[in-house]
């Protein structure tokens, strides 16, 4: 009889814990690692918040696991740029669209990889993605996924003052930029790969990048950069940590300036945004 009893209460131990591991209702998906921080800040510890693209991926060939699926389908809710196209493939393939949220909602977005030199304008068609790399566009990304967390949970008060907390951090960091960007020795600044598009703009700078939408810049072009930089007393060359240092390292022996790597998908937002602001501005 004790055998039998034992029994019982191990099945019914087992189920429970089964039920609790398969159950994905408490979790908030992200696209990327930058987005986290945010959603966090607002539910604090209410939701896990799980990031589709894992650390060190590229969203640009990111493939999501069949476990990945699942979460998706299973979550709260699902936030992300809405630029990337990994979303825009992946995301409609959710059941529940209502649960699917643009956090892009309410930016002017920059049409093309647009590029600025002295000698003239680049762009191509398409739309710049790297939204969160702007405070400004990081302000209208968290009141985005406000509105949607308060939508999901509307008894939930507490989110409100986690999010206008969170508000004044992403004040503080616009003016932290601002100020940098007032100071800067140089108006412009050298990228292989046009990620800070959306903060070059929203504080005054120039973006010149070497590549456009995965076209390296002709020799002419490149022969145009170089004349400036040296002429400019360009220091450092930026290049994203999904290329090689390699991509950038012959125009910088040609201006005599140093490659930096900067990584936009870190997920530590915050120090992220206020170190790469810090180096661009130099």
């Amino acid at each position: 009889m004790k055998k039998i009893l034992y029994l019982f209460i191990y099945i019914a131990l087992a189920v429970s814990c089964i039920g609790k591991n398969q159950s994905t209702e408490d979790v908030i998906v992200v696209s990327i690692a930058p987005i986290k921080p945010i959603v966090e800040a607002i539910v604090g510890d209410d939701f896990k918040v799980e990031v589709l693209v894992p650390a060190g991926a590229s969203p640009e060939s990111f493939e999501p696991t069949p476990k990945q699926f699942i979460t998706l389908n299973k979550a709260k809710l699902v936030l992300g740029t809405g630029l990337l196209d990994f979303e825009q493939q992946l995301l409609k393939r959710v059941h529940d669209q209502s649960k699917v949220i643009d956090l892009s909602h309410g930016i002017i977005t920059i049409s093309g990889s647009c590029s600025h030199t002295h000698h003239g304008k680049h762009c191509h068609h398409g739309v710049d993605p790297h939204i969160w790399c702007s405070p400004k566009s990081l302000k209208v990304m968290a009141k985005n996924a406000h509105t949607a967390i308060v939508a999901a949970m509307p008894d939930s008060l507490q989110y409100t003052e986690a999010y206008n907390a969170l508000n004044e951090q992403i004040a503080a960091l616009d003016n932290e930029v601002a100020e940098l960007a007032s100071r800067a020795s140089l108006p412009y600044f050298i990228i292989y790969h046009p990620a800070l598009t959306y903060l070059a703009r929203d504080y005054g700078l120039e973006q010149v990048s070497i590549e456009n939408d995965g076209k390296e810049a002709s020799a002419k072009r490149i022969a145009q950069i170089i004349s400036a930089a040296r002429a400019d007393g360009i220091k450092s060359v930026f290049y994203q940590s999904e290329f090689p240092e390699s991509s950038v390292q012959v125009i910088c022996e040609d201006i005599g300036a140093n490659a930096v790597e900067i990584n936009p998908l870190d997920e530590d937002i915050f120090t992220n945004i206020r170190e790469i602001a810090r180096l661009i501005t130099e």
